[in-house]
């Protein structure tokens, strides 16, 4: 069972280390996906939830002023950084649509995240806002790999529709194909599968960090014990080899493919430059 409950904030807005943005919107804190792998629950010792665990709490956020779209603009701006902005509660809640609606005479860039279909509610507002490309994070096709390590978040299929559904609409898309497991995510046939309906696509290696490093290593232990030898290999022994010879594969695979991508492994390097 989530807790929800409401908070106030002094604004939605704030700035971002993320490598595609200047800003950061989020209008819930906490996630109810229960993504094995979520990066964002660091969050939770700045959330005084500290009994619940990450994924079984949402914030839903308030705010009582307008926002300042002035501040804005000519900048970048991601919704959804460390949050889901269409997870359940936002069918009942509506903050992520309010907040679209401020933004439609904005001149800012926007890209918007999520992994449910709900966003197609939003198709209205969304097809009023100049400069959006809306994402959907897909690092499989295989939905009983989806159920293992996103086991509450939206279908892929539906996903996939969301997707197409988008784009008929005129609304740029991306797929972020985000983490990418080794030897299990399948980059080829993601986009073989999408390409039809996608603008461009992002990529981002999975990385373990302390707070779920045991998790998705036992998961994969467990699950696909003959991948443990690469696995080791890679965050053990520390060996960027994998994911150099991936990027490589990526490249001469979506060169080939004629479609638009960026590659984000090892994004705070490349923040950094």
């Amino acid at each position: 069972m989530v807790k929800i409950q409401e908070v106030h904030t002094n604004s939605y807005i704030s700035v971002t280390k993320l490598p595609v943005s200047d800003y950061a919107i989020n209008p819930y804190i906490g996630c109810s996906h229960k993504c094995m792998y979520c990066y964002a629950e660091f969050m939770r010792r700045f959330t005084g939830h500290h009994r619940e665990e990450w994924g079984d709490f949402v914030d839903v956020k308030r705010c009582s002023k307008k926002m300042n779209t002035k501040k804005l603009s000519g900048s970048s701006v991601f919704i959804g950084s460390v949050t889901d902005p269409y997870m359940a509660c936002e069918a009942k809640y509506k903050i992520t649509r309010t907040i679209l609606g401020q933004l439609v005479d904005s001149d800012a860039s926007f890209d918007i995240q999520t992994k449910s279909p709900l966003i197609t509610r939003d198709i209205d507002i969304l097809r009023q806002i100049r400069n959006i490309k809306v994402g959907f994070s897909i690092c499989t096709l295989d939905d009983q790999f989806r159920k293992g390590v996103e086991p509450c978040a939206g279908r892929i299929e539906d996903r996939i529709k969301a997707l197409e559904e988008l784009h008929v609409a005129g609304i740029r898309t991306y797929v972020f194909m985000s983490p990418m497991f080794p030897g299990i995510t399948d980059f080829k046939a993601i986009i073989q599968r999408t390409s039809e309906y996608t603008d461009e696509y992002w990529f981002e290696n999975l990385n373990l960090r302390a707070g779920y490093r045991t998790r998705v290593l036992d998961y994969i232990e467990s699950n696909y014990p003959e991948l443990m030898l690469l696995y080791d290999e890679i965050y053990r022994r520390k060996n960027l080899s994998y994911w150099e010879q991936l990027s490589k594969e990526i490249d001469d695979f979506c060169t080939g493919f004629g479609c638009t991508y960026h590659n984000y492994f090892y994004h705070e390097k490349i923040k950094k430059k």
